[in-house]
Parts: structure tokens; C-alpha cells; sequence
């Protein structure tokens, strides 16, 4: 991966799972730089010649169509700055163990994205009023690892309903942070979308299939999925989406070593999936106390917020550091993991020992 910086923390080979080093946050600001964006690859990546290689859209459509890269540049260009996020991430903050890669604080980035609304697209194609999803099929396949999965290889595929497709800011992107897409995290084309986690980002885009009824593929009811039960029924699969209300502490990094009597900045983000950070509140003794956080920066939609908070430590010992962000709709971060959500959406206050010793 030769677009990929030195520093990224590996969890997995083959496929690589890359993890950005969230304590870097400080360092390179809020739009990280393509070479530490963390990857999270479900098979190896393709080998694709961008010179031969077409998107096609089918299904249910008034005409199928294909499009080179070329053609797909002249559409009109959008950009928009958004997290993506691995519905895994902070796994390894679980107790008992969970199946999964274990992720600790950096299987998520943020960065610009530029390309053209997936709504043109399928405007392009002329959608049918029956239409109610749209699946984005990867060029990246393979056989998954769990017992229960389809008989061969499948391509990674995704779907959105038809009313999330259609949003704005739902994109097909081909630069990242103004350069063109890198191979690592899906050039020439993939999908970007705002808000929910990236599971729904397809990389390596090479089809787009309209669908007259719900899609139920491997990557969102075995993998990406929980059980649930609503309204009385009985227990069902509920596929992964959105992005709930989540803050973490970049600075200081897990078991580090601070100086009694110092000033500290505390250092982190925040971010949620279609409102804005209120607040954000830091604790120092494991969450008994809590202290307000100064939001930093402009705030941008499906972007997170840079806080810092300055934290005096007199006496020596160990801390715990944790978190706690709100959105503009009131939703704050839990202390606890919901267990029904097994080893993804783990958005609880994440703790941070350090300790503090005689400088």
C-alpha cells in the first residue's frame, strides 16, 4: 500500500485493518490526511485499472446505464466533509472480549470529500416509483470467515433506503481531500455517506442495483447486524445505520504520564450523526465529577468537534479520564455499553487511565 504513511497501528493481515492513531488528533487537526485514515478492508483489495474500469447501474431503472470515470467527472462537483466511522471501533474496550477486530480509538476519520451526488446519478438512470432501495455492490470479494454465510465468494454490498440514497450529501467520491481517491480506501469510486457508519461507504464501487424490495445481504443481517425486538414482536435482525452521540479523548493517550502541579490540555473530539455537539464534559475521577469543555473550530454537518479542557492535577496517582458529549437534540453519551448491540455501536464514555507523578 504505497499510499498508506508509516504510523498507522495494525490490527489485522490479510485483509490489512490499518488503526489511525487517535492520539495524533492534536497534531493533524480535524481533516486527517489520506496516508492516516484508517482502513478497514472485509477482502483484499482489487487490482482495478482506472483507464478500463466502468460503474454500471441496473435494476430497476428506466435504462440501465455505464459510466467511465470520465464520465462520471462531468457531472457536477460536490464537496463535503464527513466522518466515517467503523461501527467496531472502541471494541476493545468491551468486556468480555468480542468477536472482531479490536479496534481501540482510531477505526474512524475525517476528511473532504469531492464527487457527485449519488440522486444525479440515479436520476441519470431514471429510478421507477416502485424503487424502495438502491445496493452498492464493491469490487473487493471473497468467502467471510463466520459459519453462516453464502455458499462462494460474494462482493461486499451494501444498500440504502431510497430516501437516504436521495439525500445531498450522499456522494460518490473520487478525491479525498482534493487528491484522487487512493486505492487503499477505494479508488477510483466509492461511496460516501454522511451520518451513517461506514459500513454503508462502499469502496471499489462497480455497480449500483435498484431494488423493488428490501435487500437482506450478508454485510448488514450476519455482519453489521443485532437482534432486537420491537413493539411486542418477536426478536429479529436490525441492520447497523446512523451514528449515535460520541466523544473521545485523543490527549492523554491511554497510560500515560503526566506531571503533578502541570496544566494539562486535555484534548479530544466529538461528533454525532445529523446534529451538532451542545457540549461537551470532561471527568477526571472516573465520573463522579464532571467539568465543561470548550468547543474548538467551526462546526460542520457529519463532521466531529474538536474540545479541549484544562485539567490541574495536584496529587499524584492514578486517574481515570472519561468523556461525555450531548447533541443540539439532547441525546448524551451512556456510561455503559448496550449489550443488545453485541460488538458494534459502541458509544459509551470510553475510559483513559493515566498516571500522575512527581515531575
Amino acid at each position: 500500500m504505497s499510499d498508506v504513511a508509516p504510523g498507522l497501528i495494525l490490527r489485522e493481515t490479510e485483509p490489512d485493518n490499518l488503526e489511525y492513531p487517535f492520539s495524533n488528533l492534536e497534531v493533524d487537526g480535524p481533516i486527517t490526511p489520506n496516508g492516516r485514515f484508517y482502513i478497514r478492508d472485509h477482502f483484499n483489495p482489487p487490482e482495478i485499472d482506472r483507464k478500463t474500469w466502468r460503474l454500471s447501474l441496473q435494476g430497476a431503472v428506466a435504462h440501465s446505464i455505464e459510466l467511465s470515470l470520465e464520465d462520471i467527472k462531468t457531472f457536477p462537483r460536490v464537496t463535503h466533509t464527513a466522518l466515517l466511522e467503523c461501527s467496531g471501533n472502541s471494541r476493545a474496550f468491551l468486556t468480555p472480549k468480542k468477536e472482531g477486530v479490536a479496534w481501540e480509538l482510531g477505526g474512524l476519520g475525517c476528511a473532504r470529500w469531492t464527487g457527485v451526488s449519488l440522486a444525479t446519478i440515479l436520476d441519470r438512470a431514471g429510478v421507477n416509483a416502485s424503487a424502495v432501495e438502491i445496493v452498492l455492490e464493491g469490487a473487493d470479494h471473497g468467502t467471510p470467515e463466520k459459519t453462516n454465510k453464502p455458499k462462494g465468494e460474494i462482493h461486499y454490498a451494501h444498500s440504502l433506503p431510497m430516501a437516504d440514497a436521495r439525500r445531498p450529501e450522499v456522494l460518490l467520491a473520487y478525491e479525498m481531500n482534493g487528491e484522487a481517491l487512493p486505492d487503499a480506501h477505494g479508488g477510483p469510486l466509492r461511496a460516501i455517506v454522511p451520518g451513517w457508519y461506514a459500513m454503508a461507504s462502499v469502496k471499489w464501487l462497480r455497480r449500483i442495483l435498484v431494488m423493488e424490495r428490501p435487500f437482506h445481504g450478508y454485510f448488514q443481517t450476519v455482519e453489521y447486524a443485532y437482534w432486537a425486538a420491537q413493539n411486542g414482536a418477536p426478536p429479529e435482525r436490525v441492520p447497523i445505520t446512523r451514528l449515535p452521540v460520541k466523544s473521545q479523548i485523543a490527549r492523554p493517550a491511554m497510560r500515560e504520564v503526566i506531571a503533578a502541579g502541570s496544566n494539562y490540555r486535555v484534548f479530544g473530539a466529538a461528533w454525532a450523526a445529523d446534529s451538532a455537539i451542545a457540549k461537551v464534559e470532561v471527568s477526571s475521577d472516573g465520573g463522579k465529577t464532571w467539568g465543561r469543555a470548550k468547543l474548538l473550530g467551526e462546526a460542520f454537518d457529519h463532521a466531529w468537534r474538536l474540545w479541549e479542557f484544562e485539567w490541574q492535577p495536584k496529587d499524584t496517582g492514578t486517574y481515570t479520564l472519561l468523556s461525555r458529549a450531548t447533541d443540539a437534540q439532547g441525546h448524551t453519551q451512556p456510561a455503559e455499553h448496550d449489550q443488545d448491540h453485541e460488538a458494534y455501536i459502541i458509544h459509551h464514555t470510553l475510559p483513559i487511565t493515566v498516571m500522575v507523578e512527581v515531575a
